[in-house]
Formats: C-alpha cells, sequence, structure tokens
C-alpha cells in the first residue's frame, strides 16, 4: 500500500515491518517472565474450563441413565468410589475445584498480565516521548502538536488495550478451542469434523478482514491525529479566535475535521460489521448440525449418515457424549467469533505501533554524534564561512533556500547585532549556530571548533538562547527562571531576574516568585514573560548569548533598564542581539545588515548610517524620518507589506 499523503508518518511508517512484533521484543524481553507467568496461568484456566463438561458427560452416562461404568480420566481406579452416591460427590467434588482452580488462574493472568502491559505502556510512552524530545527542530516544524500527541497518547493506549485485552483473547482461543478439539476428535473423531470444519472458513474470512481493514485503520490513525491538532490549534489560540469573532468558522473547520474522521471510521465499521455477522452465521452453522447429527443420533440409535458410524450399524452415541459434544461445541465456536475481535484489536494496535516505530526510528537531520567534543571553558570566538542553508519538507527535500553566503567573525566578548527586514534570515542565521538546523554548506565554528563536531548537549550549555516568542511552563515564576538549573541560589536568582528587569514586576505579584503564571505564562504581560525567560537565560551564565528580539515586548523605558543591565552582562560573553528596534544595537561593536538571505552591510552604526543604504533607511524609519526615505525602498515596502 503506498503512503498516505496526508500522513505525517507514512512514509516511516511504510518501511517497516511488524511494528508489534518489534516493540514486544525490544520492550517485553525484561519483563517477559511476568509475561509467561500470565501465559500459563490463562492456559491453565482454559484446561479447568474443559473439566466440568467432561465430568457432566460422565454422570449421565454412568449416575443418570447407567449405561456406562464410571471412570474419570487421568484419575486411578483405586480411588473411584464403588457406590453411586460417593461418586457424584466426587464428580461435584471435582468440578466445584476446576472451576476454583480456574478463578484463581484468572486473577494471577489479569494480575500478571495487567502488571506486563501498564509497565510495557509506561516504557513505550517514555521512550517515545526521549525520541521526540531528541528531534531536531525541523521535525516540528513539520508536523502538527496534536498528531504527534496522538501518538503518545491515544497509540501507546492502544497498544495496552491490545496486550491487555486481545492477546489473552487469543491464547483462550488456542488452548480452549485446541483442547476441546482434541477432546472431541478423540471421542468421536467424525463427528468432531463438524465444528473442526468450521476453522478454515473462519480463517479465510479473517484474512479477507484483515485485507480490507488495515489500511482504513491507519486512516482513522491519521484522522485522529489530524483532529486533535485542530482542537489543540483552536483551544490554544482561544483569544484570537474570539477576538476575531471566528467562532462559527473554526467551528466549521472542527467539523471538517471532525467529518474526516467520521468518514474513515465509519469506513472501518462497515467493514468491521460484514466481517462479525458471517463469523456468527459460520459458528452458529457448526453448532446446529451437531445438534441435528448428534440428536438424531442419540433418538434414532443411528446416525443420519453411515460416515459418522464408520460403517458400523450398531454404533451409538450416548447422551452424555452428545452433551459433552453441544456444549464444546458452543464454548468451541465462540472463541473463534472473538477471533474477528481480536484481530479487530490487532489491526489496530498494529497501526498504532507502525506510527510509534515510525517517531522512535524517525533520525534528526541534526546529527548528535556520541563521540562529539566537550566543550570546557569557552571564550566565545564565532565564525560563519560561507554558509547556506534552506529548510526542507517531510521528505527531506530541500525547498528554497533563505540564506546564501554568510561569512562573519565575531571575537569574545563583542556585541554584534542583526538587523534587517522581516524574513531577512537574521534568526534563521542564529539558530543555525545553535545547531537546531544544520547548514547545506559552509561552516560554524566556536572557538575553532566546527559545532558540527561538538557534542549538542555541551554546545547549548554553552550558548543560550532568548527567543521573540518565550515559552513560559506551567509553574511558578521562580521555577521558571531556574528552569535547567536545578541547584540554583536564590541570592543569584535574584540577580538573574534584576540584570533582566524583572525583579521589581515580580516583587509586586500577590506571591512574588512563588506566583503561578498560568499554562505557557497566559497570567503575564508579553514583556513580563520576555524578562522572565532573559533571567532564565542570564542564570544559566553561558558564554554566547543569543537575544532574538529579546525586548520586542517590553516599553521604552523597561528597555533602557535591560539594555544597562546587559551592558554590563556583554562584559565578558559573545552576544547577539536580533532587533528591529536599531536602539537596541546602537552601541553594537559590529552590525549585520541582513537582506534577503545575505549580509548586505556591515560596520559601525555611525559608518553604517553615513554609507546611506539599507540600515540608514531604517533607521530614518526608527526616527520618524519618512520624508528622507528613497521612493524604491517606500515601494519595497509597501509590496512587503
Amino acid at each position: 500500500m503506498p503512503p498516505d499523503d496526508d500522513d505525517e508518518f507514512a512514509e516511516l511508517r511504510a518501511e517497516e515491518g511488524n511494528a508489534i512484533l518489534r516493540l514486544f521484543r525490544e520492550y517485553g524481553r525484561e519483563r517477559f517472565p511476568t509475561f509467561a507467568g500470565g501465559a500459563v496461568a490463562a492456559v491453565v484456566q482454559m484446561l479447568m474450563e474443559l473439566v466440568p463438561s467432561l465430568l457432566l458427560a460422565v454422570a449421565i452416562d454412568s449416575l443418570f441413565f447407567d449405561t456406562t461404568a464410571f471412570s474419570l480420566f487421568l484419575v486411578p481406579e483405586s480411588w473411584i468410589p464403588a457406590e453411586p452416591g460417593p461418586q457424584f460427590l466426587l464428580a461435584g467434588t471435582l468440578i466445584a475445584a476446576a472451576y476454583a482452580v480456574g478463578a484463581g488462574s484468572s486473577w494471577v493472568n489479569n494480575y500478571l498480565w495487567n502488571s506486563f502491559s501498564q509497565h510495557f505502556q509506561h516504557s513505550v510512552r517514555v521512550d517515545t516521548y526521549d525520541a521526540l524530545q531528541r528531534q531536531g527542530v525541523e521535525f516540528f516544524d513539520n508536523r502538527q502538536t496534536g498528531e504527534v500527541m496522538s501518538i503518545l497518547n491515544n497509540d501507546v493506549n492502544q497498544l495496552e488495550g491490545f496486550l491487555t485485552t486481545n492477546l489473552k483473547s487469543f491464547i483462550t482461543i488456542l488452548v480452549r478451542v485446541g483442547g476441546m478439539g482434541v477432546v472431541m476428535l478423540i471421542i468421536n473423531w467424525r463427528l468432531a469434523l463438524i465444528p473442526v470444519a468450521a476453522i478454515p472458513i473462519l480463517g479465510y474470512l479473517s484474512y479477507w478482514f484483515v485485507e480490507a481493514i488495515h489500511p482504513k485503520y491507519q486512516e482513522v490513525r491519521s484522522a485522529v491525529g489530524k483532529l486533535n491538532s485542530r482542537l489543540e490549534n483552536n483551544i490554544g489560540g482561544i483569544e484570537t479566535l474570539k477576538s476575531f469573532t471566528t467562532e462559527r468558522f473554526e467551528t466549521g473547520r472542527v467539523r471538517d475535521s471532525s467529518r474526516d474522521y467520521l468518514d474513515s471510521q465509519w469506513d472501518a465499521i462497515t467493514t468491521r460489521i460484514k466481517f462479525f455477522p458471517s463469523l456468527q452465521v459460520t459458528t452458529a452453522a457448526a453448532y446446529v448440525v451437531v445438534f441435528f447429527v448428534g440428536g438424531w443420533w442419540v433418538v434414532t440409535g443411528s446416525p443420519p449418515h453411515p460416515f459418522f458410524s464408520g460403517g458400523d450399524p450398531n454404533a451409538a452415541l450416548s447422551a452424555g457424549t452428545l452433551v459433552l459434544f453441544l456444549n464444546y461445541s458452543r464454548r468451541f465456536v465462540y472463541p473463534m467469533r472473538q477471533m474477528g475481535q481480536i484481530i479487530n484489536g490487532y489491526q489496530y494496535a498494529e497501526a498504532a505501533g507502525e506510527r510509534i516505530v515510525g517517531l522512535l526510528d524517525s533520525e534528526s537531520r541534526v546529527s548528535a554524534d556520541a563521540d562529539g567534543i566537550e566543550l570546557d571553558e569557552v571564550d566565545g570566538d564565532v565564525v560563519f564561512d560561507d554558509v547556506d542553508f534552506a529548510y526542507r519538507d517531510e521528505a527531506g527535500e530541500a525547498e528554497e533556500t533563505v540564506l546564501r553566503g554568510i561569512s562573519f567573525e565575531a571575537d569574545a566578548g563583542d556585541y554584534v547585532g542583526l538587523v534587517g527586514p522581516t524574513g531577512a534570515g537574521k534568526s534563521t542565521t542564529m539558530k543555525l549556530l545553535l545547531r537546531f538546523y544544520d547548514p547545506d554548506s559552509g561552516t560554524i565554528s566556536l572557538d575553532g571548533h566546527d559545532v558540527a563536531d561538538v557534542d549538542l548537549r555541551s554546545l547549548r550549555e554553552h550558548v543560550g538562547y532568548v527567543s521573540q516568542e518565550p515559552y513560559l511552563f506551567y509553574g511558578t515564576v521562580a521555577e521558571n527562571i531556574a528552569y535547567g538549573v536545578p541547584d540554583y541560589d536564590e541570592d543569584e536568582l535574584r540577580e538573574a531576574a534584576e540584570t533582566a528587569g524583572a525583579h521589581e514586576f515580580v516583587a509586586d505579584l500577590e506571591d512574588g516568585y512563588d506566583t503561578m503564571v498560568g499554562e505557557r505564562g497566559v497570567k503575564l504581560s508579553g514583556g513580563q514573560r520576555q524578562r522572565i525567560a532573559l533571567a532564565r537565560t542570564v542564570l544559566r551564565d553561558p558564554d554566547v548569548l543569543v537575544l532574538d528580539e529579546a525586548t520586542s515586548h517590553v516599553d521604552n523605558e523597561t528597555e533602557a533598564v535591560i539594555q544597562n543591565s546587559l551592558d554590563a552582562l556583554t562584559e565578558d560573553r559573545t552576544v547577539f542581539a536580533i532587533a528591529h528596534r536599531l536602539s537596541t544595537v546602537r552601541s553594537a561593536d559590529h552590525i549585520l545588515v541582513m537582506d534577503d538571505g545575505e549580509i548586505v552591510e556591515r560596520g559601525s552604526h555611525e559608518s553604517l548610517i553615513d554609507e546611506e543604504g539599507l540600515y540608514a533607511n531604517l533607521w530614518r524609519v526608527q526616527v520618524g524620518e519618512m520624508e528622507a526615505l528613497p521612493r524604491d525602498f517606500v515601494q519595497r515596502s509597501l509590496e512587503a507589506e
């Protein structure tokens, strides 16, 4: 089956074999004794279910109708009482014991298998999440949050359900059907052929179902992920939704996503509801034929066809044997009907497992060399040498190049500003330094080391990054500032907050540093979130600091406070500041002016003003000298809008 173009994991999944078997090997091996113990208990439970019907058949023939002598399989004759009364009590006691052992085995099976499946689920979820967070940023650029969340939750839960319920049912079928089939074949193999003949028919129906339902369940899993993504996006953007009064529009989009899920689910359901009645008809037919053949034989004394007696006109079928066959046939065919449920659950679990394996096997395009260079003391010399870069799509194909020939040097302790129009490539350039992405050509070095050869964790421990839209985690102000620094000192935390211009507003909060910020920091303003994010990075004390519009949401007064603090902060570290507000980088040692993915100007503030180029025009916009702007600059700005 070709990959579904709308399924973000289709290509990875199409290359994988049996995902459930692989996951079972990798995650079930450690707890296999628990699984095996549960399987043994399930076997004992099913074997105990064979005993009551056997004892009932013996009781009917020997005690109720007195047609045969009382004897029990595997029980020595010396243990069997001579009188009917004690024989009846023995049979009843053995029946009660079989039920008791069966109930105990059922408890052991449920305990062990639930323990196995829950720990299996836990291990798979944790490793899947770990694989997820090791992915490069490009992985998340090309995938929706809801789609990934559906793997971590829905798909992992689907695996647990299969292990807990469907796999147990499969063992039940093997033991119960196999055991009953063997007993019936031993007692009267010709009559036993009737229920046994249903097996290949059921097998064919199951094969047809597997072939038909598998792609449909893949579509269902994909539709679930897309629906989750739509709901997650809308709930996350609820304020924007309400401010633009787009409730009806978004309801329509949710309706469309839900309709896609409904259609894919209904397609699977219609296939499923054709399958189960066909199983019921087949199994019911086997039971009915056994009833007519065996019943006729007992009532008339001869079978309806010589085949069943083997040509012996005196061959008889006892009432006890008929009752045994009817009981076994009824219980024999019912588990076979469950085979459909098992296959149904397996197909769901296989589709889910393929997505999990796809995520586990998805390798980041930013390779993390296990033997990468560990940085100790970092001076902060940064060199970009002829760097080109293009974002890539899900298939890894390069899209339009966004950076071309980027080359510059920053000595240790330099304050470097990056400015230019929106979309010029400023943020992308700095993300390459942190190896959120790797360049397509050229090199980036830190203290003479190519960053591609440096251990990722070590690199990012020495390079701090404050984004334009900082993310705050649900928790307190202090927890967010100290994120990534578990053994922080409270005095250092407060000093970092003061440096970032955050201490004053935090001190005014009702609970100070213990104030809960809400999900994503919703209880704070954009400027407050930026200052906390800046304090978080300052507390880590990186050797290289990247500020990506880190003061874009603060007022001029607060920016001045932060700027004064940063002046002291930049004395012993290399700082890159991306800014639209040129006053932020006016005092920078070097200013790089970018446009359309290239560095078009470089120098100090004064020298760039004198060049009368792009920087000078951007400065005129900021200071309000609109009448001095060249016509082509204004025209270009209008076209960009």
